[in-house]
């Protein structure tokens, strides 16, 4: 299905001109808008699979492109450039290099799942906009977003504890990105936990944060969720010809040479 809308089409790809008669028709100024003609050779036949081998992009194939995510999008509404709709056009046509030209906002997807709600396909635009931002990363075409070192710290203390500390989730990942710890949210969140929440609570929070307690007997399960990792970056990376690189793993994942 063709993409006609006009805020679609690149600036630099719209013309017009001052004065221009064709056939005896003046046709001059915005009036009148021409869309430069281009010949497309920048086809990844393979690009739709490669999503869909992604975690989220498996129901990729099922977009009839209603518009309906793009019309719920939370970050559309803010900035009509942020467009899943397209994107996932885009995918299915395999049009990678046109795809790559918005690399700085895909990743800017808040999971607000109003897109999965309203989508009568059962696409789950929001795993394909997540599958998308991993696969720019996995291709080197993107850093690791905010949002992917968020999840990788995630994953890890869950996969190494089998707990999750709200505390030493903040403090990693403000270290993964770069950031101080000492904020004015931050700060001011903890001083409203200190006047509301009791005293015995801080302190497990406190000691949670610094001594990692791990579930009960968590060694199996934690060795079979590592197995388990392992086995699908191998074939996420095979699926995306990205077999024996190295350094290309996420943080904290296991590396396919591995």
């Amino acid at each position: 299905m063709p993409i006609h809308e006009k805020s679609l089409i690149r600036p630099e790809n719209l013309e017009t001109h001052e004065s221009l008669v064709l056939d005896d028709v003046d046709v001059s100024g915005h009036w009148s808008t021409f869309i430069s003609p281009r010949v497309v050779t920048d086809y990844n036949e393979a690009l739709e699979d490669e999503i869909a081998a992604l975690p989220g992009g498996q129901n990729i194939h099922r977009c009839w492109q209603c518009g309906s995510c793009t019309n719920a999008c939370t970050v559309n509404a803010l900035n009509p450039d942020f467009n899943p709709r397209f994107w996932i056009y885009l995918v299915r046509m395999g049009m990678e290099e046109e795809l790559l030209r918005d690399k700085e906002i895909i990743w800017q997807c808040v999971s607000c799942h109003k897109c999965t709600t309203v989508c009568p396909r059962d696409v789950e635009p929001e795993g394909v906009m997540k599958a998308m931002a991993h696969w720019l990363e996995l291709k080197g075409h993107q850093a690791t977003s905010p949002s992917s070192h968020f999840d990788d710290v995630f994953s890890e203390q869950v996969i190494e504890t089998g707990k999750i500390e709200e505390g030493r989730i903040v403090r990693d990942f403000f270290r993964r990105t770069g950031q101080p710890l000492m904020q004015d949210w931050l700060v001011e969140m903890i001083k409203r936990l200190i006047r509301h929440l009791p005293v015995t609570l801080l302190a497990r929070m406190g000691l949670a944060t610094l001594v990692r307690p791990r579930t009960r007997a968590w060694g199996p399960a934690r060795a079979a969720i590592q197995d388990y990792v392992a086995e699908e970056r191998v074939r996420q990376r095979a699926a995306l010809g990205l077999d024996g690189e190295p350094g290309s793993a996420r943080p904290g994942l296991p590396d396919a040479a591995e």
